[in-house]
């Protein structure tokens, strides 16, 4: 049994909850314990919950309480733990058995990691494989910062926290890209430590934050305002910073359908481009016919799927 404490803020995930239980029962290196804390959920969600933790093989907590968003949620769940290491899953991602095995072992190895952490797949509601984040960019083993401000930011369910240092930072309530904010925080404290297999899964489906791109954006250069100072940004550099991320950001608006946008924040931060081809590309990126990104997303949605097929939570 691993001195760790599972964390499963639930809200609304009746079709994909019981999954995610069984996940974390099936894992090769048990949690000392397991928190459930039921955020007012409206479905299913906390019939389904009781009646599968009768299964639970270890220590657990089920709380049933109001809503009171996320942040606050995980700041609970951080308050009840008792162990060295603290990890959450969000109600619907997955866990593949040898998670808390393999981050665990790492973070024993490495003394000035504050977390440990890997890439994750993409599954659909059907639990196919579509994708994995491996495809987006490369994680940092080590110093995160630069990997965090470019931004490729790791999913909450691929990490393992030091308690401890975890403490000192929390969770910001209030805000939508809680994780995004607190890893900018944890950057400065401590090493990222790299796991290179692929041991959970991130669930992608219609209430996914992740869909709307101007809001995570925003809620990108926000944060990293609202921490500059903290990860030693002066304004000059802030200011960089921020216009890259926004020239980067063009193709992602346009391909959500924002044109318009799109050509206003090319024309508007071509200084933050780094090269020359970057400018190409997001040209280029800009004068294709929606309809074809469309079709070509399909495409490769379709034969991940059938190239990866489901998920199996086996050892």
């Amino acid at each position: 049994m691993a001195d760790v404490t599972i964390l499963i803020p639930s809200y609304n995930h009746a079709p994909f909850i019981e999954r995610t239980l069984r996940s974390v029962f099936a894992q090769t290196l048990p949690p000392k314990k397991l928190i459930v804390i039921d955020d007012g959920s409206k479905d299913e969600s906390i019939k389904i919950i009781g009646k599968v933790l009768a299964d639970c093989p270890f220590d657990f907590e089920f709380i049933k309480r109001e809503n009171r968003g996320l942040c606050a949620t995980l700041n609970e769940g951080l308050t009840r733990t008792a162990t060295p290491y603290f990890a959450y899953i969000s109600s619907d991602d997955v866990w593949l058995p040898r998670f808390l095995e393999s981050r665990i072992e790492i973070l024993e190895n490495r003394p000035n990691a504050v977390l440990s952490y890997g890439y994750a797949h993409l599954i659909d509601e059907d639990d196919r494989i579509i994708d994995s984040n491996q495809n987006w960019g490369e994680y940092a083993d080590g110093n995160a910062l630069s990997m965090l401000l470019h931004p490729i930011i790791p999913a909450s369910a691929a990490v393992v926290y030091r308690k401890n240092v975890l403490e000192r930072c929390h969770w910001t309530e209030g805000i939508v890209l809680e994780d995004y904010d607190l890893y900018l925080r944890l950057s400065v404290l401590g090493e990222f430590a790299l796991d290179n297999e692929i041991l959970s899964a991130w669930r992608i489906h219609d209430y996914n934050t992740s869909k709307d791109f101007p809001l995570m954006m925003n809620e990108w250069l926000a944060a990293i305002e609202r921490n500059a100072e903290v990860i030693g940004l002066d304004k000059e550099n802030l200011e960089q910073v921020l216009q890259k991320i926004k020239f980067r950001c063009v193709a992602d608006y346009n391909r959500n359908g924002n044109k318009k946008e799109a050509w206003k924040m090319f024309r508007e931060n071509l200084g933050g481009a780094e090269s020359i081809t970057e400018i190409g590309k997001n040209l280029a990126r800009l004068v294709i016919p929606r309809k074809l990104f469309l079709w070509n997303r399909e495409r490769k949605d379709q034969k991940a799927k059938e190239n990866n097929g489901k998920l199996e939570l086996k050892d």
